[in-house]
């Protein structure tokens, strides 16, 4: 025996199973070499010998915990759980201080989905031997499976401390600190893994994605093409490749790694699912409608899929299989805030306003929300009588979200209220003499208030249907004394048509490239000599305004138009606005202003879907594309209509 269990524990099997059955042969009954024997059937992958084996040296001798501990570990590997865990009690009764057991133990719990029981299992194993690290990383692992991460990555630094050389242990690590949204301690930790490990490419792959979530996306590209540069047919490299490049508007790129990742693995919802998002920014609806599809093929329960699918499908015009779609996601997952969102947009873009307000407040709890509610103590206002408290309209999103709906201010204060308004800098002169404005400011904290309302759940509270539109024109007017200062700057009225541009809006906003052109497209605009033009752009794209299309006359003010008063000073003086869909098309259509806006094919939810006018503002006309992405057909229907007006 003692010549068998050297070979067994130098690994050579061949030789110990030798011995064994030798030892056997003479002594049939001798459960050590019956255990034994069995251990060394499972190392070779004979799992049914080996439980055979180990059960006949529990029937030879059923004290000896050992036998069981082995038992349970072979069982628990072949995801027999129900029976690992019956061993594991066994040898447990036989001897409550065995580590090995209660870790074999949690292991079993762990495969059966009981997290609770397999973390007390594993806190028993530590607790008889403290530097156990198997139990350690194991306890670890399900901390984080149960979103306990902040004792898992208490857990995993004991462990770093125990092997500090052990670079699964740091990219592990990590990714506990990337849950928690610590990344900064995530790189560092990755990093460390790296530099135990060079050629560790699961965790250049992590620290790929770590970068991109910091917004260090050439170093997450670097971190991927390192990751695949070590193993070529490492599908999720190329799928984190994929979406540092789609971050980084490479989208052509993007979609051809995300394609080389489900070449290497077919079923790999995630990169299926990805590629459709990368498709669906560079515009090719078809081919990304075509990749969410792909991946519920594979998938069916995915509600993120089956919310990018509504995404694109809404922007191929197929806004009802959109909310079809939207519907079957919430149906999978009634919390799920981004197809609740995304229904609610698509609600709207059909006049479908009542359900539409409802579920477009799911906006506050979707991933990367452009606005959070404030947070405070007062109530969110509902509607009712406010019987002489003070309210605080809170401004969120852009700017013209806060033009749109400031509309309903004087509309609250007839519940019989105080009305704070608290909005952005550039707005407060503009909106400070506004019909039920008590008070505005511009500055956290606000004063004191009852009741808080963001503007945007304003129309949702007033019970705003279609047909229903507090459109009353202008709400906002120029300052008189802004508007004759400007009257005087731009000098005399002419003979001719005086029209304000607008070009593009903040490149910030998700779908910019959608709707901001450059000023060099306004080129038809320029053939008819009867018309002067100003610039009334703002931001880096005002800088274009010094090289306008042949034959145009561009005055630019634009280094004097301070903030929205001043806009609305100029505008004040204009005949006629044209703008792509900013909040100068809002600035004007509330000021009763002739407003034309510019429209991608599929504009926001607030322009509604086929329509030429807007129940929002009955001086605005809207200039649609007919072909997605065809600027030059609107722009030249712009033109003859600015030539129509004139001869009139």
């Amino acid at each position: 025996m003692e010549v068998a269990i050297e070979h067994h524990r130098a690994g050579r099997f061949g030789e110990a199973e030798t011995i064994y059955r030798r030892v056997l042969a003479q002594e049939p009954n001798h459960a050590d070499a019956m255990q034994l024997l069995g251990a060394v059937a499972g190392q070779t992958g004979r799992v049914d010998l080996a439980i055979e084996l180990i059960r006949k040296a529990i029937g030879l001798n059923p004290k000896i915990a050992a036998y069981q501990n082995n038992l349970a570990k072979i069982l628990c590997d072949q995801g027999r759980f129900e029976e690992a865990i019956v061993a594991c009690r066994a040898a447990i009764e036989l001897d409550p201080k065995l580590a090995e057991t209660h870790n074999n133990l949690g292991n079993a719990f762990f495969g059966k989905g009981k997290h609770a029981e397999a973390i007390a299992a594993y806190r028993e194993a530590i607790a008889i031997r403290p530097d156990y690290f198997d139990a350690l990383r194991n306890l670890g692992v399900v901390l984080g499976r149960t979103g306990d991460c902040e004792q898992g990555i208490e857990i995993y630094r004991r462990l770093c401390q125990i092997r500090p050389g052990d670079a699964d242990v740091h990219n592990n690590l990590g990714n506990l600190l990337v849950r928690l949204d610590r990344i900064d301690e995530a790189i560092a930790a990755y990093g460390k893994a790296l530099g135990l490990q060079p050629r560790h490419f699961q965790a250049y792959n992590n620290i790929a994605d770590a970068f991109r979530l910091a917004g260090r996306l050439d170093e997450s590209i670097a971190a991927s093409r390192q990751a695949i540069a070590i193993n070529a047919g490492f599908a999720e490299a190329y799928n984190a490749l994929g979406l540092a490049l789609t971050a980084a508007k490479r989208l052509d790129e993007a979609v051809a790694v995300l394609r080389r990742a489900v070449e290497i693995k077919p079923d790999f919802v995630g990169a299926h699912n990805n590629l459709g998002a990368a498709l669906y920014q560079a515009r090719r609806m078809d081919e990304a409608i075509a990749a969410y599809r792909r991946a519920l093929e594979l998938e069916a329960d995915r509600p993120e899929v089956l919310s990018n699918l509504g995404l694109a499908l809404c922007a191929s015009g197929k806004n009802e299989e959109a909310m079809a779609v939207y519907r079957e996601a919430i149906h999978l997952k009634d919390d799920y805030a981004e197809a609740h969102y995304y229904l609610g947009i698509s609600l709207l873009l059909e006049g479908e306003f009542e359900e539409g307000w409802r579920e477009n407040e799911y906006r506050w709890l979707i991933k990367d929300a452009r606005s959070r509610p404030r947070k405070c103590n007062q109530p969110m206002w509902g509607g009712e009588d406010l019987n002489g408290r003070t309210i605080l309209l809170d401004a969120e999103q852009g700017f013209g979200d806060v033009i749109q709906f400031a509309r309903y201010v004087p509309e609250v204060a007839k519940r019989g209220g105080r009305v704070i308004l608290m909005c952005y800098a550039e707005l407060v002169r503009l909106l400070q003499g506004m019909a039920g404005v008590e008070q505005i400011c511009s500055r956290n904290p606000p004063p004191a208030f009852d009741v808080h309302c963001p503007l945007v759940s304003l129309p949702g509270v007033m019970g705003t249907r279609l047909d229903s539109i507090p459109a009353e024109i202008p709400y906002l007017k120029a300052d008189a004394a802004i508007s004759e200062a400007w009257g005087e700057k731009i000098g005399p009225r002419g003979d001719r048509m005086r029209v304000g541009l607008v070009w593009a809006g903040q490149p910030s906003h998700n779908r910019d490239m959608e709707r901001s052109i450059l000023l060099s497209q306004f080129g038809p605009l320029a053939e008819s000599g009867a018309a002067l033009f100003y610039s009334l752009q703002k931001g880096e794209a005002a800088a274009q305004a010094s090289d306008p299309p042949a034959g145009m006359e561009l005055i630019d003010f634009s280094a004097d138009l301070r903030d929205f008063s001043e806009t609305a000073g100029l505008i004040s003086q204009l005949d006629l606005v044209v703008t792509v869909d900013t909040a100068v098309a809002h600035l004007a259509g509330a000021m009763g202003k002739a407003v034309w806006v510019l429209l991608a094919r599929l504009g926001d939810w607030r322009w509604l879907l086929d329509r030429e006018d807007s129940p929002w503002y009955p001086t605005m006309r809207l200039f649609r594309q007919s072909v997605a992405g065809d600027w030059e057909d609107v722009v030249r229907r712009v033109a003859r209509e600015i030539d129509r007006r004139i001869a009139d």
